[in-house]
């Protein structure tokens, strides 16, 4: 999509972002926070991430509309060619082909670093309600990712369980 810019975060970012986040923790099970992290923890945690993974946004029309980062999918060094991936978007974006050319940007910037195995844990409703839909795991499948583990009412938010999925999508040729 032409008109969509995609760059590294910056500090100045992070109010934005928070607030993109801020939906999806007070009125979904997408995220299983209860509370919004204050704009200090969540700053904290993209310095974190970005001292080794890609943390980008994208931007249309000089506002940002979402963003995507890689983080570890495990500590122990075994596990450097793998990624966990999460991507936020701007709750009215939706069915414009944003989330899959951001979920391309990132892919492409952690298959450059080196990334083979790409992981996502995405929350997944026993039955759809108006807090989680099946929409982020279809989107998954979408994007080539598989199912690789369900961990059954692993999450309790909104006074209701909610099951969490693991899908993976191999990005690189193992050596």
């Amino acid at each position: 999509m032409s008109d969509l810019l995609f760059r590294d975060v910056r500090l100045q970012d992070m109010q934005r972002l928070l607030e993109i986040y801020s939906y999806y923790v007070e009125n979904t099970a997408i995220s299983f926070e209860y509370e919004t992290p204050g704009l200090e923890e969540f700053t904290e945690r993209m310095k974190n991430i970005t001292k080794k993974y890609p943390y980008i946004v994208v931007i249309r029309d000089e506002k940002i509309i979402g963003y995507a980062y890689g983080q570890a999918f495990n500590p122990r060094t075994a596990y450097d060619h793998c990624a966990e991936l999460t991507i936020y978007l701007d709750n009215d974006i939706k069915k414009q082909g944003v989330g899959k050319a951001l979920y391309l940007e990132i892919e492409k910037r952690l298959k450059d670093m080196g990334i083979i195995n790409l992981y996502s844990c995405i929350g997944y409703p026993n039955e759809e309600d108006e807090y989680l839909t099946k929409n982020s795991a279809e989107f998954h499948e979408h994007m080539g990712f598989k199912l690789c583990g369900t961990f059954k009412n692993s999450g309790y938010k909104f006074g209701r369980w909610y099951s969490m999925v693991w899908m993976e999508k191999i990005i690189g040729k193992y050596k």
